[in-house]
């Protein structure tokens, strides 16, 4: 049976308004931390000129492929198994990285290793689309980020929704520089950062 996650079917649409006008120009997108592969076929779907990597640790990657699989869309190849902090990244460059609710999954070496190997495989102008919870200036942005917060640190106390301002630091340090950054449903966003 495929991995399902309802999130995925709720924020798919919200997610797609906005970067389907930032990839128009793209020809192939990495995406870290696939999940289930739902997103992938999604996005795949609606945006044909693109060739969609999906990329996970390698317990995901059969989920992945089912979804792929049954698909069966001709921009979408064989995931990738990346585990940031560990795996070699691939040796092709990409015009766009998109990644959705990792940052506060991940630890933090594990993001500064996302943010460092982004930096690394990105084309010039290309862009990183990091959507998800994030907090500002230490607070959060609504009680239920604070609650989700709160959730995390009992499954993992070293995941926990990330500060804007230490996400920023690690993209410049990447090279890339913030160019928007955009409000989406249930308390998310979207951060576009651009490879200098």
């Amino acid at each position: 049976m495929k991995p399902y996650a309802e999130s995925c079917d709720e924020n798919r649409e919200p997610i797609l308004s906005v970067i389907q006008p930032l990839l128009k120009d793209c020809s192939c997108v990495l995406e870290i931390g696939s999940g289930t592969g739902q997103h992938a076929v999604y996005f795949a779907g609606k945006l044909p000129h693109l060739v969609w990597h999906t990329s996970d640790c390698a317990k995901y990657n059969t989920g992945i492929n089912m979804w792929l699989q049954e698909a069966g869309l001709e921009n979408t190849p064989a995931p990738l198994e990346l585990n940031v902090s560990i795996s070699a990244w691939p040796e092709q460059r990409f015009d766009a990285v998109f990644s959705a609710n990792t940052a506060h999954i991940m630890h933090w070496p594990d993001v500064e290793a996302m943010f460092a190997g982004v930096g690394a495989v990105l084309t010039s102008a290309g862009r990183f689309l990091l959507y998800g919870p994030f907090n500002y200036d230490n607070h959060y942005t609504s009680d239920s980020n604070a609650r989700f917060d709160s959730w995390l640190k009992s499954r993992d106390p070293e995941s926990g929704i990330r500060n804007f301002e230490a996400l920023d630091k690690l993209a410049q340090q990447a090279g890339m520089l913030l160019r928007y950054d955009y409000e989406m449903p249930a308390n998310n966003r979207i951060l576009y950062w651009e490879k200098c």
